[in-house]
């Protein structure tokens, strides 16, 4: 991106509504492969927006450019009113360094299909790793704060166990305690319950649902679980092209889609449970 058209973009973002996630005209290409579309897109603080559509819709590069595990062609991310993907010099923003990555990056906490455990270390040395070492917090407060954590997913009796000795779906809820143990902003899941047995895609979904209630937390999720995204979002996007579609709360966009492309999505997705 040149400096002229980075010109067009805030060095930061103010105000009462100020959005917690803000992409501002992001594109993403991959040689002549354009992923995300000039896109637009707005999370307001605690708001739960989910993600849905075809694959190849650009629905993970979101959360990808969030976790900084890919660069943006064009546009600018913000994230609580800094820019994520860039940073000021000056009187311009200039592509974010490393230093200035990292310091974003720590606002930021992601659950992944395949959980990502250490799998030498135990549940509650997986939640205590980072506040330790990027953090910088005690092994006694980083301790303490992982025992609250795994209580809250239902994973205390579980504490010393290693990743090998736990189900999918307690795998996965040490790996949303992990996360919530950095005091993320924003938490991103990917697909959190897709690796999952049916039987236990419901331990899953209640502590994201808890999250949703008990926790002001803003939440980006990618999934293909319509009943799930119905029950749980404030908001859902339909991608389609590297663009946003279709968007609406869940009795909207799920009880009366307006545009064709997402009627024919959600018919085949229909079909096919």
């Amino acid at each position: 991106m040149t400096n002229e058209s980075l010109s067009d973009f805030p060095l930061a973002l103010e105000g009462d509504n100020m959005p917690m996630v803000s992409f501002r005209k992001v594109t993403k290409r991959y040689g002549d492969l354009v992923v995300l579309d000039s896109l637009d897109l707005d999370v307001a603080e605690g708001e739960m927006v989910t993600i849905i559509g075809p694959s190849g819709s650009g629905k993970t590069t979101v959360l990808r450019m969030l976790m900084t595990l890919e660069t943006i062609n064009d546009g600018v991310i913000y994230v609580d009113g800094k820019p994520l993907t860039h940073m000021p010099q000056g009187d311009r923003l200039v592509p974010a360094s490393n230093r200035h990555l990292r310091q974003m990056r720590s606002n930021i906490g992601m659950c992944f299909q395949h959980f990502n455990l250490f799998p030498h270390m135990t549940a509650l040395e997986n939640c205590m790793e980072g506040p330790v070492h990027v953090l910088g917090l005690s092994k006694k407060e980083a301790r303490e704060r992982s025992e609250e954590l795994l209580e809250m997913v239902g994973m205390a009796d579980k504490r010393n166990q290693h990743p090998s000795r736990l189900s999918g779906g307690q795998q996965q809820r040490v790996a949303i305690a992990r996360a919530l143990a950095m005091r993320p902003k924003v938490m991103l899941f990917d697909e959190v319950t897709s690796a999952l047995d049916p039987e236990v895609i419901g331990e899953v979904t209640n502590v994201i649902r808890r999250l949703v209630t008990e926790h002001n937390l803003t939440m980006l999720m990618v999934t293909h679980q319509m009943g799930f995204a119905k029950d749980i979002s404030d908001r859902v996007c339909f991608f389609y092209g590297g663009r946003i579609e279709e968007q609406g709360t869940p009795d909207e966009l799920f009880g009366n889609p307006q545009k064709e492309r997402t009627q024919q999505f959600l018919s085949a997705v229909k079909e096919a449970t």
